[in-house]
């Protein structure tokens, strides 16, 4: 080990005792004193971290006494092997004297491995970030650079067995380190987070939002006050004129700013640096390895007049600028996701990497869903303040009756909304009330039977409902496959039982179209809000996909007599119910998306609008009221069915689906092709399983077109 004898010998880092350790007294000799050593096998500085007095009165970067150490170090041959120990920002700095450094050590040297320490050298501050650095000669071929970063607090054991693992990789990651295989430009920052596969991996997966944007898009950052170089501007809190002057701690972790304190900076600063209503204030100092997000505050009205310390980044939203996406923007911000992806240099955040932190924007359906969220969120707060004007009013009435009163006949309003929104998590009353009527009458008729006990019926009518809630999902998704132009397979062997005439599809055929669309590469081209990709969801994962087949096997074993034992049924009943809830807990999706049946369109071609009259079938009852819409469309279907998806599109199911009265038990039902005989097409209910013949010409004309027939 070679050290600079203004670093006190080993007095930080203590070497082996087997090592040959070195002092070189003159600074100008050390790099020729490496390259002896280097003659003699591997090599580790340890160069003074001076900082050199300057040479004129103009400012200019830090200059330290191991630049020209570094600048001069030549390798000895082929094989030299050089370790050095650094201040962090050597390699983690975008200033341009460290940019220039690691160019002119990369015309000579090749980093092997580059390690961070924070508060890991006995006799520094713990918030110190260190760098030790391996280096090889360059050559022709380089080799990957492996990256490792730990603290103090690691359990010591741990990290070096983290370290040697990192060390025998050719690529990946270990917990604390990673291999970088693409060597940066060598004028680039190293620093851990830029190139960290983790995240890349994260920033990528943002686009899952919508769209991804710089912050320096949405806002752009004020000046702040130097309190080392702005001294002139600083004065007492009753100076006339006089603002105060925000710093870090006036930044709370609870997202608001202090009040003002014996500690409390004040000055008199240009217009420039006042803030105002919506900036924001955002810490720059502390550490990246901090839980949770950026610690900022959204300046308001109470907060004024102030200005930004330079502890603090101060944002303002560009004009123009929607507040949803501001408001998007500061929720992400507080995320420990802001935190990692705003790649700090040592503990302090920059302007620049704080505006060049990737954003994500959320598309239409997000923007809706987050709309609906704030808006519930609203309507519980009103109840709530509801409730507590309620509670303290039971003293204030004229008289004790009629607080009594008040408080009976008003609390039970707030009861009943209460116990309207509990049952929202009850599964059963969502599918019950929400789900599309031919799912929601079976769950009613299978709820009905589990009251009345176990029994061959019951059982029976939980897989009916199984088959019925796949078999819609199913004519669903061929639906919206032939309008988005996807071919499925599993639609041709549909088409093949159709034109045998004899029998129709039922569950395994189902599970297919729905298996398909869960793994078919096809859809991936689909936009993120399309229909389809919900259904995908329905038996994606192994869960939902074991469930299902365990209920296509007890339905086949009915169909061939093997009937359940009359001791087994109970069992039977809650294992096959069990499956079916979980079918029903993945499609809870089509509580978003109504079974519309359009009665009447009445087209004005001067608004270039159609007002139309339809019934939404949701729930268990098709007695439903007539409710009206206003669309700016000109090709919908009088008498037709359409699914309304959760951006409020329509999408037409005929003649997957067609919605008329029943013949046998005179209630509106819902039909889909049973089977397709020579004279005629067979059509079978969802809700009862009565079957209607349609001998039209239509009707068979449109199977042909949808490629059924």
């Amino acid at each position: 080990m070679l050290a600079d004898e203004a670093e006190n010998g080993d007095r930080f880092l203590r070497a082996p005792e087997q090592w040959a350790t070195h002092h070189e007294p003159k600074g100008e000799r050390f790099s020729a004193r490496a390259a002896e050593l280097l003659s003699q096998g591997p090599v580790l500085l340890l160069p003074s971290w001076e900082r050199l007095p300057r040479t004129s009165k103009r400012m200019q970067p830090p200059r330290f006494a191991f630049e020209p150490v570094l600048r001069g170090l030549q390798p000895a041959g082929p094989d030299s092997l050089l370790g050095v120990v650094l201040p962090a920002e050597v390699f983690d700095s975008e200033a341009l004297w460290a940019v220039d450094l690691r160019t002119a050590l990369a015309e000579r040297w090749d980093i092997l491995v580059l390690l961070y320490g924070q508060g890991s050298v006995t006799g520094m501050n713990n918030s110190l970030v260190i760098s030790a650095v391996l280096l090889r000669p360059r050559g022709a071929h380089q080799p990957p650079l492996k990256l490792f970063r730990f603290s103090g607090r690691d359990a010591q054991d741990a990290v070096e067995k983290d370290y040697q693992s990192l060390l025998g990789r050719g690529g990946g990651r270990t917990r604390h380190g990673y291999v970088l295989r693409d060597r940066p430009d060598p004028s680039a920052s190293l620093a851990f987070e830029v190139h960290d596969p983790k995240i890349a991996e994260l920033r990528a997966a943002l686009a899952a939002y919508g769209s991804v944007t710089p912050l320096g898009d949405l806002y752009q950052q004020l000046p702040a006050v130097n309190l080392a170089t702005d001294v002139g501007w600083i004065c007492a809190a009753e100076d006339l004129g006089a603002v105060r002057l925000l710093g870090g701690r006036d930044i709370t972790r609870d997202g608001e700013t202090a009040p003002a304190s014996e500690d409390t900076a004040w000055g008199r600063v240009p217009d420039t640096h006042l803030l105002a209503p919506g900036d924001l204030v955002v810490r720059a100092v502390g550490q990246p390895s901090d839980p949770g997000g950026l610690i900022l505050a959204e300046v308001t009205a109470q907060d004024l007049p102030a200005a930004a310390t330079h502890m603090v980044l101060p944002l303002r939203p560009r004009e123009g600028l929607d507040p949803k996406l501001l408001a998007f923007a500061v929720m992400f911000l507080r995320t420990p996701a802001a935190r990692s992806l705003t790649m700090w240099s040592g503990f302090r955040l920059t302007g620049s990497k704080l505006r060049a932190l990737t954003i994500p924007q959320p598309d239409d359906a997000l923007t809706k869903a987050l709309d609906d969220v704030t808006a519930a969120r609203d309507r519980l707060r009103v109840w709530q303040a509801e409730a507590e004007t309620l509670l303290a009013s039971v003293f204030l009435e004229r008289t004790p009756a009629a607080a009594r009163d008040n408080i009976i006949r008003s609390g039970q309003t707030l009861r009943l909304r209460v116990e309207a929104a509990a049952l929202l998590d009850d599964l059963g009353h969502t599918v019950r009330t929400r789900f599309p009527y031919p799912v929601a009458s079976r769950w009613r008729e299978t709820e009905a039977d589990i009251s009345a006990g176990p029994s061959q019926a019951t059982y029976a009518t939980i897989l009916d409902t199984a088959e019925v809630l796949l078999c819609y999902v199913a004519q669903l998704a061929l639906a919206l496959a032939r309008t988005a132009g996807i071919e499925l397979g599993a639609a041709a062997d549909i088409k093949d039982k159709l034109a045998s005439g004899r029998s129709g599809p039922g569950l395994g055929d189902w599970a297919s179209v729905l298996q398909e669309v869960a793994t078919s590469r096809k859809l991936k081209q689909l936009p993120s809000e399309h229909p389809l990709l919900k259904v995908r969801t329905l038996l994606a994962d192994h869960g939902t996909a074991d469930a299902r087949k365990r209920l296509n096997d007890r339905r086949n074993d009915q169909a061939h007599q093997r009937r359940i034992d009359a001791v087994d049924l109970p069992r039977a009943i809650t294992e096959a119910l069990a499956d079916l809830t979980h079918l029903l807990q993945s499609a809870r999706f089509l509580a978003d998306w109504p079974l519309i049946h359009l009665t009447a369109v009445r087209w004005n071609t001067l608004t270039r609008t159609a007002k139309v009259e339809y019934r939404e079938m949701t729930g268990d009852h098709p007695v439903v009221p007539i409710s009206t819409m206003t669309v700016a469309r000109n090709d919908l279907e009088s008498g037709s069915l359409y699914l309304r998806d959760s951006e409020h599109e329509l999408h037409l199911l005929r003649p997957f689906l067609i919605g008329r009265d029943c013949p046998a038990c005179r209630l509106w039902s819902t039909f889909h092709v049973d089977r397709v005989p020579r004279d005629r097409v067979v059509l079978k209910s969802l809700e009862h399983g009565h079957v209607l013949d349609d001998d039209t010409a239509d009707l068979r004309t449109s199977l042909q077109h949808v490629h059924l027939l």
